[in-house]
């Protein structure tokens, strides 16, 4: 007999998604991605801060009361699956449209059956988009009012950013639920999983698969499981079998099936901290080919991107500082172009921010004024702040002397009047340096030119960084 999908379950009878049977011919040809699909929460790899035992969606999906929800993670971190097992359980009938080649016409003739199903039957209807994002805001509009009097219960996933692609009233009446990408330690318990499981993996055809050949597996997957048991599935057909019929793959094996040199690189060792290391001396040695071959390095070798992309805005801070104030901007813009557009794409911000941070003039200036003020006031603790710095309230305060000597810049010439800013106990102390680098030469020469010229007029006045 063959299982059973979640859309032929009898009424009012939840099913898995695959039920404990001999598998049907279509099911033994599917790709091993979707045949490894779990058939229950516990057999989900990864995302247990959504469906742990005692999570707050698993207990409501358990309750059978399922709110709308948007499923937002990469690709292969298992969305659609989610989907599906949050169907099984439920007593609702699953309804499933992808984004990519649907339209108005099929959303209406879902939810004209979801509306029938609920009036005849008193049967709730799961409506699941995948690719939400791919629907415009006219076809996104159709859905609203049928999610908001309880006509059909949606279920959207997407890989993009719901709070720029799904419309804010849809999303209003959705929760959000942010996937994570598997880790490599998961995808390989999913790897081995497979090997094992002789109904519906690949057991039958005894492999045997080297340590390094399943780290290589995992790390080229990038995080997506799909792509690792579809790669597994091909090189274990590319692996040759030995005299006893056992099939060993190997790292050359797992190369040739992805077509990827698996690059010596573990994201959470060595090769991690020496590659950015790499990267970011790069950077600060004004290298822009040598940053530009690092940052290949651990594309290629699937580091996070946003990992990367904070490094370019604490090093454009860090080193590029005031010599050019727009480097920081550059890096956050990346950062933000990133999280917005996704990889592969995403790599093309990293790599301009990256040729601007290494092209750009360097100054720590900044970078080691914060860490000097820092040094201060872990040494000398709270220190009043002056009379003529504090803010005058009541009449109290101005007859305590609060505020009293205080100059008003804009009352200046120059819009700029010398005063003592600091505690009494750190007068004269010197954190800030500039440098003549970039535009930090032109910062330099402006405080010059205001403390400088008061000095003289001025005596009790001292400056304040010692300049």
């Amino acid at each position: 007999m063959s299982g059973r999908g979640v859309e032929d379950a009898p009424e009012g009878q939840p099913v898995t998604l695959f039920e404990h049977e001999a598998l049907s011919l279509a099911e033994r040809q599917a790709p091993l991605a979707t045949r490894m699909r779990p058939r229950s929460f516990d057999e989900l790899v990864g995302q247990a801060h959504l469906i742990g035992p005692g999570r707050a969606l698993r207990k409501s999906v358990e309750a059978d009361r399922i709110p709308s929800m948007v499923l937002w993670g990469p690709p292969g971190s298992g969305k659609t699956t989610l989907a599906r097992l949050i169907a099984s359980v439920s007593r609702g009938h699953f309804s499933p449209v992808s984004a990519v080649g649907s339209g108005v016409a099929d959303l209406r003739r879902a939810i004209e059956e979801a509306r029938d199903r609920l009036g005849m039957h008193g049967r709730r209807t799961i409506l699941f988009i995948d690719e939400i994002h791919r629907f415009n805001k006219a076809q996104q509009d159709v859905i609203l009012p049928h999610v908001e009097d309880g006509t059909v219960i949606l279920i959207g996933s997407t890989t993009e950013n719901p709070s720029f692609e799904v419309n804010s009233p849809l999303l209003s009446r959705s929760r959000v639920f942010r996937l994570n990408a598997l880790t490599d330690e998961q995808l390989a318990e999913l790897l081995l999983r497979s090997v094992s499981d002789r109904e519906r993996g690949l057991g039958e055809m005894r492999l045997e698969v080297d340590p390094d050949a399943l780290k290589s597996l995992a790390a080229l997957s990038g995080g997506d499981a799909r792509v690792a048991l579809n790669a597994l599935e091909l090189a274990a057909g590319a692996a040759d079998p030995a005299k006893d019929g056992r099939r060993r793959i190997t790292v050359a094996v797992v190369e040739d099936a992805m077509q990827q040199r698996a690059l010596l690189y573990d994201r959470a060792g060595d090769q991690h901290y020496d590659t950015i290391s790499a990267f970011i001396k790069s950077l600060r040695g004004a290298d822009p080919n040598a940053a530009v071959y690092w940052l290949a390095r651990m594309i290629e070798a699937g580091e996070d991107p946003q990992f990367i992309a904070r490094r370019l805005v604490i090093l454009a801070a860090e080193d590029v500082g005031l010599a050019d104030p727009q480097a920081l901007q550059v890096a956050v813009a990346a950062h933000q172009a990133v999280r917005l557009v996704g990889m592969p794409e995403g790599r093309i911000p990293l790599a301009e921010a990256a040729v601007y941070l290494a092209a750009a003039p360097k100054s720590n200036a900044a970078y080691a004024a914060i860490d000097s003020a820092l040094e201060d006031v872990r040494a000398t603790g709270s220190e009043p702040v002056p009379m003529h710095l504090r803010n005058a309230v009541t009449g109290l305060m101005r007859d305590m002397g609060y505020g009293k000597g205080y100059r008003y810049a804009h009352d200046y010439e120059d819009h700029f009047a010398p005063m003592q800013n600091l505690p009494e106990r750190l007068e004269g102390r010197r954190y800030y340096t500039p440098t003549g680098q970039g535009y930090e030469a032109e910062v330099a020469a402006r405080l010059a030119r205001w403390w400088g010229s008061f000095y003289a007029d001025d005596p009790d006045v001292k400056p304040p960084n010692g300049t």
